[in-house]
């Protein structure tokens, strides 16, 4: 007697396969509706006509219009992370060793990902945002000096972490320029004068860290 397919696993992946869609579809109505109209003044009637779903879906999948601005956040940050990371690997694999041309390869991507991502830059940075968004930014800030410092391989001391702190702070800045150019050319620009900064503060050359 033929056995009985179980065709579970392959109704499991369709839900999957539906849920996520559905997911990117909302995200993606949240962003074009939040860079236009602002966090603040967006809604999530506006969310959910746009992406031509329901309010129900939109709080069953996220559970409110501040938890899908800080999905939209954390998948930006995921993404600038997933690119750089891959930036310097690739580099390390290359046979590069120098932490400071690590570090800017790291930084180029992230500059990369501003431009491509600049709507999202410009929301995520001009103080519109749900109750302690703030806070959240400025945490997941010093983690990335934290990881910065590591790359660099920078001490503890006070001049080395505030060397770490101005380099970051410097891509991070950057980053808004990038995001507020009108030309890829522009933002390219703008992108290569940081890293000459950069490279021009030298940071890791042992004589400049210890005078």
């Amino acid at each position: 007697m033929a056995r009985k397919t179980n065709s579970r696993p392959s109704a499991n992946a369709w839900r999957w396969s539906r849920t996520a869609e559905t997911r990117r579809g909302m995200l993606a109505a949240a962003r074009e509706v939040f860079t236009e109209r602002g966090f603040a003044d967006a809604s999530v009637a506006d969310v959910v006509e746009r992406a031509g779903s329901s309010v129900g879906s939109l709080y069953h999948h996220f559970g409110g219009k501040a938890e899908l601005f800080l999905a939209l956040w954390e998948d930006h940050q995921a993404a600038h992370e997933a690119a750089a990371s891959a930036a310097v690997a690739a580099l390390r694999e290359a046979g590069e060793t120098n932490p400071l041309e690590l570090f800017i390869a790291g930084a180029q991507a992230f500059l990369e990902g501003s431009w491509q991502r600049r709507d999202l830059v410009r929301l995520l940075m001009d103080g519109d945002g749900p109750p302690g968004f703030e806070l959240m930014r400025r945490t997941r800030n010093r983690e990335w000096v934290r990881q910065n410092a590591v790359l660099l391989g920078a001490g503890t001391d006070p001049v080395d972490r505030v060397t770490v702190t101005v380099l970051t702070t410097v891509i991070g800045e950057t980053a808004r320029e990038v995001a507020a150019c009108e030309t890829k050319a522009e933002a390219d620009t703008v992108a290569a004068a940081a890293i000459r900064l950069i490279r021009r503060l030298d940071p890791l050359t042992e004589v400049e860290k210890r005078d």
